[in-house]
């Protein structure tokens, strides 16, 4: 048994091609030289455990207060799990836990929380990330500066970006992420970001998307971004076959994304959805995120765009769409009849002057809400954390338009806790899952700890600390723990040589920007 912070060495990932970290295979080296030295045979048993990277069993004890996401919602002060083969087993009081396990994480003085699912991201877009031609500006400009940039990344550059991107979540306390990809230049594919994420131990939903409608067609994006639809419609029988993964605890997950209404064709959308209904995969695209893209529907389709994606088959519980800023009511009703859920990227948002979603209006309705964070090219920060903070202060801005000003009624107010419920139960519920999201039995080990002995939580916060998170200065995780691996340990990341990913990142993107 190991315990305390030291804990989590026997759960490091693997992330090189033979299965083995240099960190990895250098333990298992010496442990193994230690056995023959010393005649034993326990020691050499003990590498092959951290060859596999998650123990056969966890406790993890003492959280100052655990919070479970549970259907009540509880919040346990000296909580605690007992985790077998990366499975909840039990949620306690630290005092009605085993005693003992393999490893044994002490959260003395942590907040211990689900860990948070992220229903929108474009990972490549670490490479064009504060990009200074499009720092200003609407997202139709932003993105006509952005696609000749897109389609200068290379496989080597993607996985990069994928890299960063994904240790920035993880280290927010991500543990699910849904990546968004639609551009495929240069052999591109998305095994890429698959094999990284696997490398890295994080839950991965992976979007084979698409664009097939360029200028010439009267698309947004130019023609050497966009490809043939029945060469995307093969490809994405390809990534299903070979990777989607519908299993309870399943780390990887096929979605198909159309990018958007104006850049890909009627016949893309219907067909996308018949072959992901097929096969159980989710339907993703964005929609209603701008006025561009309301005027853009109403010419093409005689339609808003939420009326044009009901035309196309595009409504139900398989669905769900990212920003939904430009919905009404009725809208926001269909939303809730059919089952479609909504990624709400506040930070992107406010960044591309998009507007605010009207959020609290389609939680009340009903509707499944998860949170984003959008493309660091939109939002420039992967922060989950933070981006549940946004949420709750776009949403109090909001009230500001109410007739008379903001409500007293504290039930029409966002609050923290709705925030952490979006980025948690909330977000699992988007991506159609049922066995992450929550600390329950049953449900896979993914959560992440914060310390809440940092300067940003001194001064009162205390006496709501589950609050302060979200109130406070957004912080990193100490632990983030996926399926029962520790994939972040003292406020670092254990699967990826970061500092060497960054050095490398921001030379390709230099090159990608300034081609």
């Amino acid at each position: 048994m190991t315990e305390d912070k030291e804990a989590c060495c026997d759960s490091e990932e693997n992330s090189t091609g033979d299965g083995l970290t240099r960190r990895t295979f250098l333990a298992g080296a010496a442990i193994t030289a230690s056995a023959i030295a010393l005649g034993t045979t326990t020691q050499v048993k003990a590498a092959d455990k951290k060859v596999s990277g998650r123990p056969k069993s966890m406790l993890v004890k003492n959280a100052a207060v655990l919070v479970t996401m549970d259907k009540t919602r509880r919040e346990i002060k000296d909580g605690g799990l007992y985790i077998e083969d990366g499975v909840i087993k039990q949620v306690e009081s630290s005092d009605k836990l085993p005693k003992t396990a393999e490893v044994v994480l002490d959260m003395k003085g942590q907040l211990v929380l689900p860990g948070l699912v992220n229903t929108h991201q474009h990972l490549y877009q670490h490479l064009t990330r504060v990009a200074p031609a499009c720092q200003d500006g609407n997202v139709w400009n932003w993105l006509r500066v952005l696609y000749p940039m897109w389609a200068r990344m290379t496989p080597d550059s993607e996985r990069l970006a994928v890299q960063v991107g994904l240790a920035e979540l993880a280290l927010s306390g991500c543990t699910t992420v849904f990546d968004h990809q639609y551009v495929f230049p240069n052999g591109c594919k998305i095994d890429d970001a698959i094999g990284v994420a696997k490398d890295m131990g994080i839950r991965f939903h992976a979007s084979r998307g698409s664009m097939s409608l360029g200028q010439s067609k009267g698309g947004l994006p130019p023609d050497s971004c966009v490809e043939n639809e029945s060469d995307i419609l093969s490809d994405c029988q390809r990534v299903i076959d070979k990777y989607h993964d519908m299993s309870p605890g399943a780390m990887t997950r096929i979605v198909l994304a159309p990018c958007s209404p104006f850049s890909v064709t009627d016949d893309l959308m219907t067909e996308s959805a018949k072959l992901a209904r097929k096969h159980k995969c989710g339907l993703h695209t964005h929609l209603a995120e701008s006025l561009d893209e309301e005027r853009y529907c109403l010419k093409r389709y005689g339609l808003r765009p939420v009326g044009a994606m009901e035309k196309l088959g595009w409504l139900g519980d398989d669905v769900w769409f990212a920003h939904s800023v430009h919905v009404n009511d009725a809208e926001i009703a269909q939303y809730a009849k059919t089952g479609s859920g909504v990624a709400h990227c506040p930070s992107s948002n406010m960044r591309l002057a998009s507007g605010i979603a009207p959020i609290k209006k389609c939680r009340d309705a009903g509707v499944k809400v998860g949170l984003g964070v959008d493309g660091s090219s939109s939002n420039d920060c992967s922060h989950l954390l933070a981006e549940a903070r946004m949420a709750m202060l776009l949403a109090r801005t909001l009230l500001s338009e109410n007739p008379g000003g903001p409500p007293e009624d504290k039930k029409q107010w966002m609050s923290a806790r709705d925030c952490l419920e979006m980025a948690t139960i909330g977000g699992a519920a988007v991506l159609g899952r049922d066995d992450i999201g929550s600390l329950e039995p049953g449900k896979r080990a993914d959560f992440f700890s914060v310390d809440t002995n940092q300067v940003s939580f001194a001064g009162g916060s205390m006496v709501d600390p589950v609050a302060s998170l979200i109130f406070c200065t957004p912080q990193n995780a100490s632990y983030t723990v996926i399926d029962g691996r520790v994939i972040v340990k003292n406020g670092n990341i254990e699967t990826l040589d970061l500092p060497v990913t960054i050095e490398k990142l921001n030379k390709v993107s230099r090159e990608v920007m300034n081609a």
